[in-house]
């Protein structure tokens, strides 16, 4: 696949509210018309270096990436009972987490490299859950792609209002986001009438796309592994996803 010299920064915005984000925003260095964007939504330990390079291969790929700051200040860190304390305070405020992923999906879409008409998200974990709330809430997004993300939503999906094509990457082994749990997922998007496909990888567990997903294990105690298999595979999907959604 050929990739392509990029340029990144750290991107500073505003959300409604006035809380202060810190994004990281990778763009392709020469982009002819306008290319399109994708929102990349981090993992609970905030806006490591994980989500950042995940934003820059996209933008070598010839996307324009903006890897969002979801808690405010770029807040990062490597334990889990911080990352912990820090996602239930924004998911007992999902407006707030809302409004913070609209503005980074907002301000992506008003680069002028960016085709606003052709915009997706991506997340990882509790990244998985912002980007499959932004479809619930109607977001215009052509695309959302969930990895080892948590299922749950915010509201259920209702019917003509997830205007995304969602595709969901998930280890057979995530002790986290269960079998039933991606059940559940799917009744609620045959309810809604949403288009859907999920991929389900053998062996694998929470977190499975993260090569430091083993050393935040052991770390933390809890059950994170890294499968290189799996994240390669999903990373396929997911191209071969964009390709499709945006011709």
């Amino acid at each position: 696949m050929t990739t392509s010299a990029i340029e990144s920064r750290e991107f500073r915005y505003t959300s409604p509210e006035g809380t202060t984000l810190v994004s990281h925003l990778a763009l392709p260095k020469e982009v002819k018309g306008s290319v399109p964007g994708i929102v990349v939504c981090p993992e609970w330990w905030g806006l490591t270096s994980y989500p950042k390079q995940r934003a820059e291969e996209l933008a070598a790929l010839g996307y324009a990436a903006l890897a969002i700051d979801v808690y405010g200040d770029g807040k990062v860190t490597d334990q889990a009972s911080q990352a912990s304390e820090w996602m239930s305070d924004m998911l007992a405020n999902q407006e707030l987490l809302m409004q913070h992923a609209k503005a980074g999906l907002d301000m992506l879409a008003a680069q002028p490299e960016v085709d606003a008409n052709r915009m997706a998200a991506i997340g990882f974990c509790f990244g998985g859950k912002i980007a499959l709330d932004m479809a619930r809430e109607g977001f215009d997004l052509k695309g959302v792609v969930s990895f080892h993300g948590n299922l749950s939503p915010k509201l259920p999906a209702k019917a003509g209002q997830v205007k995304a094509e969602l595709l969901i990457e998930h280890g057979a082994a995530d002790s986290m986001v269960s079998m039933e749990s991606l059940e559940q997922f799917r009744q609620e998007m045959d309810a809604a009438q949403v288009r859907y496909h999920v991929d389900v990888y053998p062996g694998a567990k929470h977190g499975f796309s993260n090569p430091v997903a083993d050393d935040r294990a052991r770390l933390n105690g809890i059950d994170l592994g890294f499968n290189a298999q799996a994240a390669e595979q999903s990373t396929e999907a997911m191209l071969a996803f964009f390709k499709r959604i945006f011709g």
